[in-house]
């Protein structure tokens, strides 16, 4: 029997492999709107938090609540809204995650899933809500399509997470 030239038995992966692989998940998720998609009205689901949001689910520990801090900077920096939009709402995403967390032990996929449908929905609303302040003069309804693709798009996403966490932990 031949002997596998890379065993993983006593092996632990890196930290940067820990932890490095969620945080460029989330910001390659933040950089889809640098692709060259023309549309006239907001359709692409913000990738970075359908990223961010699917981590978290998957791991109630994986990140401190300060960590929507940096990704929600980065992801600012990419998405056209107002600087600090993401950073406070994806900070209080984790806060309330946590909160949620200490009141209910279990979930199944289908609370998760009403649950991130939810979060995006409050996120996506309150990002309108601050261009508002700035200006903005979009109609809340543009964002119906948005809002049900980023609901629909998030399972696929728990997916990919799921996959690259397997791969993470080897």
């Amino acid at each position: 029997m031949a002997k596998h030239p890379r065993s993983r038995i006593g092996r632990s992966p890196s930290g940067v492999q820990r932890h490095g692989i969620p945080v460029m998940a989330t910001m390659l998720g933040s950089l889809t709107p640098i692709l060259p998609i023309i549309a006239t009205a907001p359709v692409m689901p913000p990738w970075g938090l359908l990223v961010f949001i699917g981590w978290r689910m998957l791991h109630r520990n994986i990140w401190p609540v300060w960590m929507g801090l940096p990704l929600g900077f980065f992801d600012d920096m990419f998405s056209g809204q107002p600087l600090g939009s993401a950073m406070m709402l994806w900070t209080l995403a984790l806060l309330g995650l946590d909160l949620l967390d200490r009141r209910m032990i279990w979930r199944d996929f289908r609370q998760e899933w009403a649950i991130a449908g939810g979060l995006i929905i409050a996120i996506l609303l309150v990002q309108l809500l601050i261009t508002y302040t700035n200006g903005g003069a979009t109609n809340p309804l543009y964002l119906v399509p948005q809002i049900a693709m980023s609901i629909l798009a998030f399972p696929l996403v728990a997916r990919v997470c799921v996959a690259l966490d397997d791969w993470r932990l080897r």
